[in-house]
């Protein structure tokens, strides 16, 4: 189900103290974010430890 299916144009609109943004990003972008910078960086080290093992013979 998607918000449209709940929104109700003619219901009261945003509330005094609510923010139209969200403040924080979904914590499961932020794991996944995290998953992926870490595995790019353990990817790109095992290439450039690869290169300097081949380079040095």
């Amino acid at each position: 189900m998607s918000d449209s299916e709940h929104y109700d144009p003619l219901g009261p609109g945003r509330r005094v103290g609510e923010d139209p943004q969200e403040k924080r990003m979904p914590r499961g972008l932020v794991i996944r974010l995290f998953a992926y910078l870490v595995a790019g960086h353990v990817v790109a080290g095992f290439l450039c430890l690869l290169f300097v093992v081949a380079g040095s013979k």
